[in-house]
């Protein structure tokens, strides 16, 4: 039995949130290993706790138990919490298995200039929760901690700007002017692109910092520098987001004026729509992530940074449903033919070449100027002779 493509869409859909019950019931196995893991590591504490040579009144160094677990406040704690394991394994294949999907499709369907970006969020994503599953069973290595949460924080980087290139290219395909507000096709996804190069490397400043081994005084400049990146990264998507509406808007219009030119995919309004709900996803990460933040350090008043639960949902799971949705409404279904994708610029050869020649037209111009004005000299050299 073939359902029809939009029901067959909601059907898809409705799988993957049906993950959400067995990630909410796997947050409640992690909250309960996790309390039962730091009152044992507390309680031994007073047999185990050794002060280090450079040890302080704050800072004191604790003996590890099998899985390297220490409390967050010793000095050799690379996690704020008891990682779990099975968490980490289950995100690790999942991410995985996206991950083969997004280059089988993009092999496929001939759209590896376009999907390179989301090939490379995913499988950072991925490539964060296999170093957090080894990391979960050796928690004194401070490489698989710090590689692991710097993956983490800069993936949906690459998923963002993913987004931005679509967009772009839908435009091009779509619009016959090839441009919304005067801004054309191939600058929206330039423009976008670049700034979210700028959010990028500002955020990943900050990520370096925000590691537990640090100070906290280092731990919150990260913090603030990470903020800022995606603080800068959530204007753009909102900038961005009136564009896509424009497009949908138009994209409306010349559906009831019967403007769109023939032999031009209709499915355009799906694809569309999972733009929406990659933004969305989007940003309900940065919204996660400005508040655990923007509350500080302090266990007391902060439990966000604390308990890997609110990670999980509102960061891993947002970005695994935003990558899986492009697998199951993926771009090469929609933009195909002439025009689905940006002409192709010159090869290195061609704009080397291309350099050369100006290059030896400017140098001609200039002797051609110098030599102008020898001739120029010497004319004014030469005494005029007066026939009478």
């Amino acid at each position: 039995m073939h359902l029809p493509v939009p029901h067959l869409i909601v059907y898809k859909i409705t799988s993957i949130l049906s993950l959400l019950p067995s990630c909410f019931h796997l947050i409640s196995v992690i909250r309960t290993n996790s309390s039962c893991s730091t009152m044992s590591s507390t309680i031994l504490s007073t047999s185990i706790v050794t002060s280090s040579p450079t040890a302080t009144a704050s800072c004191i160094t604790v003996t590890p138990d099998k899985n390297g677990y220490v409390p967050e406040w010793a000095c050799n704690a690379n996690y704020m919490y008891y990682p779990s394991f099975a968490a980490a394994l289950t995100f690790a294949m999942i991410f995985g298995i996206t991950t083969i999907l997004h280059i089988y499709q993009a092999f496929t369907h001939k759209k590896l200039r376009l999907c390179w970006t989301l090939i490379m969020g995913t499988s950072w994503e991925f490539a964060s929760f296999i170093l957090r599953t080894l990391g979960s069973k050796n928690q004194q290595n401070a490489a698989f901690a710090a590689v692991s949460q710097i993956l983490l924080l800069l993936a949906p980087m690459w998923v963002n700007a993913f987004d931005y290139m679509l967009l772009g290219r839908m435009v091009y395909f779509f619009v016959p002017e090839q441009k919304i507000w005067k801004i054309k096709a191939i600058k929206i996804a330039k423009i976008f692109v670049w700034l979210d190069i700028l959010s990028f490397l500002t955020q990943a400043g900050g990520g370096v910092l925000i590691q537990p081994s640090n100070s906290e005084s280092t731990q919150m400049l990260g913090i603030h520098l990470y903020m800022g990146g995606i603080g800068l990264q959530q204007i753009c998507i909102l900038i961005f987001l009136s564009i896509a509406i424009k497009f949908h808007l138009i994209m409306n219009q010349q559906e009831r004026s019967r403007q769109i030119l023939d032999g031009k995919p209709r499915n355009w309004r799906m694809l569309h729509y999972v733009l929406y709900a990659s933004l969305a996803l989007i940003t309900t990460r940065i919204i996660f992530r400005l508040i655990e933040f923007s509350s500080g350090l302090d266990p007391a008043k902060n439990p966000i940074p604390y308990n890997e639960a609110y990670f999980m949902c509102l960061d891993a799971l947002p970005m695994f449903i935003a990558i899986a949705l492009m697998n199951i409404v993926h771009p090469g279904n929609v933009l195909q033919g002439e025009g689905s994708e940006f002409p192709k610029g010159p090869t290195r050869k061609e704009k080397k070449a291309a350099r050369k020649a100006k290059k030896e037209a400017k140098k001609a111009a200039a002797e051609e100027k110098k030599a102008l004005k020898q001739a120029m000299r010497m004319k004014k050299m030469v005494p005029s002779i007066d026939v009478d």
